[in-house]
């Protein structure tokens, strides 16, 4: 049993389809870094409620 050569169009659409998928990890990548670096900041504190007393 012997498998054809791929077309040379599956070529350009795998290396289409990787490069997409490294654009998308990155954005993912970016996009928890930042998530992370907002939620373990040290300074968050809550403010004060200003002229009232709830």
């Amino acid at each position: 049993m012997s498998f054809r050569k791929p077309h040379e169009l599956h070529k350009r659409r795998f290396s289409r389809n990787l490069g997409l998928g490294l654009v998308l990890a990155g954005f993912v990548a970016l996009i928890f870094g930042l998530t992370i670096a907002k939620v373990s900041d040290d300074d968050f504190s809550v403010p004060a409620q200003i002229g009232g007393t709830q």
